[in-house]
């Protein structure tokens, strides 16, 4: 499980830490980690390749530009810039605020024979200074590195003219960067981005993850993150998580051998539509291809689904006249006329698990769904929870961490909110959020969230939490994807096709 914690965890545990520490040597140990971190990547051991043509792989003789703002994060920059210099690495640190720089680090780059720059923030748009911005943008565009040590887990909004434009010169160019901690520009806590960011390759974190690094628009940002233990001590509960193989792993339900359907678990489908039967179809695809025991499906597409799964027991009635069901899947396709209505509300009223998907979130009713004693999970994309909130849809994709966490606690329902990382929330504060890890851009396809449906559904019904089946299955649906892909397109009948590869995959660990 990898765990995120919020900027005022990580000060706490800091703190607590320096207080046991001589002066400077949590920074040290950071910069350590950091220095072997742009080591590994000049060296063509990190995610991008860091070697200028007509020079060998290697720290000796690289270009390394740190870009360098207030507070401990350009502190662990110089501090690395000078262990580089003494590898041999041609370093100079470019101030953005002279007057805060880290002392101590300036003191140390400047042993080690590091350069040192003025570039204040303030002489950005300065004509006096053109010259000097000039020639810096040139510098960063024939650099091996750079580092961005602008902002540290304190900075709010985005960068300023001269922090923006110097990450501008260097993404133009496409120089590998390094971000410390988290790239500047981006809200360690929530995963917004309002302006300019930094765009890094590589980023070092210290300690623990924080959600930005986890969520986007900002994890868009962090690229590959590495985490560097640096000996903090945090207990309690992370803001954010994301499993693991090994964590799905020991989540995904086993038949034993006196096993039978109703113990495996039998899920109830309703979706699909005179106008989208293969909305049924791709859902009981999905249900069918993560171990449901049976898969009941009551709604206008029983013979669609039929006649590709045979084993499907169908009904054309109401759900509640279906049979047995351990949890329901509403939605898919269902359509948004009255009698779309009054399927959603039939599914509803009954005292199991169910997943209200698609069409079906249209027909929901807060304080109706709030008194329901089984569980609900909704699964709506970004435009779907921003008609449940009332707000625009650019507002939930621009804040995903604070919509998914009031949608949940509106509703009183568990919540997976789809998107480039997909999100579960419950309707508890104090549990994490959790961030799927798995994925692929060739996943946003129609009939994708279908298939996602039926895993989640069937998970359900097995047994699982809200939260844990919500979560093991888009793990699985999105490995599944990776598998199926292997970097070409796919659509959604392969997705769920590949559920089983990406089964075997998780329980090989």
């Amino acid at each position: 499980m990898r765990h995120a914690h919020s900027v005022q965890a990580v000060r706490a545990a800091e703190s607590e830490l320096m207080a046991r520490l001589p002066e400077g040597a949590l920074m040290q140990r950071a910069a350590a980690g950091l220095a072997a971190a742009c080591a590994a990547l000049l060296a063509g051991r990190g995610p991008v390749p860091a070697v200028r043509p007509g020079r060998g792989p290697g720290v000796y003789g690289a270009r390394v530009v740190l870009l360098i703002g207030a507070g401990g994060n350009g502190g662990d920059a110089l501090y690395a810039g000078a262990r580089l210099v003494r590898r041999g690495a041609g370093v100079t640190a470019l101030l953005l605020t002279p007057a805060k720089a880290h002392a101590g680090g300036l003191a140390a780059l400047a042993a080690a024979g590091g350069e040192i720059i003025e570039t204040a923030e303030e002489t950005a748009t300065d004509p006096a200074y053109a010259a000097l911005w000039h020639h810096v943008e040139r510098m960063l565009t024939r650099a091996d590195l750079v580092v961005d040590g602008i902002t540290g887990l304190g900075g709010h909004g985005g960068l300023r003219t001269g922090a923006a434009r110097l990450a501008h010169a260097a993404e133009a160019d496409q120089v590998p960067v390094v971000a410390v901690d988290l790239p500047s520009g981006v809200d360690a806590d929530t995963g917004e981005v309002h302006g300019p960011a930094v765009t890094a390759d590589l980023t070092v974190t210290f300690g623990t993850h924080k959600p930005g690094l986890l969520v986007d628009p900002a994890r868009e940002h962090a690229g590959t993150v590495r985490l560097i233990d640096i000996g903090l001590d945090l207990p309690g509960p992370a803001a954010a998580e994301a499993l693991q193989h090994a964590d799905v792993a020991a989540l995904l339900p086993r038949p034993a051998p006196e096993s039978d359907k109703y113990r495996r678990g039998v899920v109830g489908i309703c979706a699909g539509s005179a106008r989208y039967p293969g909305a049924a179809v791709l859902c009981v695809h999905g249900a069918l291809r993560t171990g449901a025991g049976a898969v009941r499906y009551a709604g206008p597409g029983d013979q669609a689904v039929v006649a590709r799964h045979p084993e499907t027991l169908v009904s054309a009635g109401l759900p509640s006249e279906a049979g047995r069901v351990q949890a329901w899947v509403v939605g898919p396709g269902l359509g948004e006329d009255e009698e779309a209505g009054r399927r959603v509300a039939d599914v509803l009223a009954q005292d199991v698990p169910v997943l209200v998907d698609a069409d079906a979130l249209r027909f929901l009713e807060r304080e109706r769904l709030r008194a329901r004693t089984a569980p609900t999970l909704l699964t709506p994309h970004a435009g779907e929870a921003a008609r449940l909130l009332g707000v625009e849809r650019e507002h939930v994709e621009a804040a995903r961490l604070a919509s998914v966490r009031r949608l949940a606690l509106e509703y009183g329902a568990t919540v997976l909110l789809k998107g480039s990382t997909t999100l579960v929330a419950a309707p508890d504060e104090s549990m994490p959020v959790r961030v799927n890890a798995t994925g692929t851009p060739w996943l946003a396809t129609a009939g994708s969230g279908d298939v996602l449906s039926g895993v989640v559904g069937s998970l359900l019904a097995a047994g699982l939490s809200a939260r844990d089946a919500a979560s093991a299955g888009a793990y699985l649906h999105g490995l599944a994807a990776r598998h199926a892909a292997d970097g070409a397109p796919v659509d959604a009948q392969d997705v769920a096709g590949a559920l089983p590869a990406a089964w075997r995959d998780v329980k090989r660990g």
